[in-house]
């Protein structure tokens, strides 16, 4: 399996999202609003949490891998598609959360 770049992760997650929209659509009558989106988000953020805890052996709940690697794939993909739709580079704001950073930290 190849790696994405930056700019294949945001089409790729745009186009699922796309999609998630017309099942939302068909079922409910409208798309999920931006909020909606971000508290979809802090869901899946906390499940990161607990399966964290699980796989460190803090929390008794087995096999938590797979499903570990795939809420933290999750977890970025909200992250690009909430970017996205607030207009937001997410890009130019890693860039810049990194930069800020080192320079604070002396790198």
């Amino acid at each position: 399996m190849s790696k994405l770049t930056i700019e294949e992760l945001k089409n790729r997650s745009l186009e699922v999202r796309k999609k998630y929209h017309e099942l939302e659509l068909a079922y409910h009558g409208s798309e999920w609003t931006v909020e909606e989106d971000a508290l979809a988000f802090l869901t899946d953020a906390g499940l990161v949490g607990r399966l964290t805890m699980s796989q460190q052996g803090r929390w008794p709940k087995a096999d938590t891998d797979e499903e570990l690697r795939h809420k933290l794939g999750e977890s970025i993909w909200w992250l690009t598609v909430l970017a996205a739709r607030m207009n937001i580079d997410i890009e130019e704001a890693t860039e810049n959360f990194l930069s800020k950073t080192e320079k604070m930290l002396g790198n």
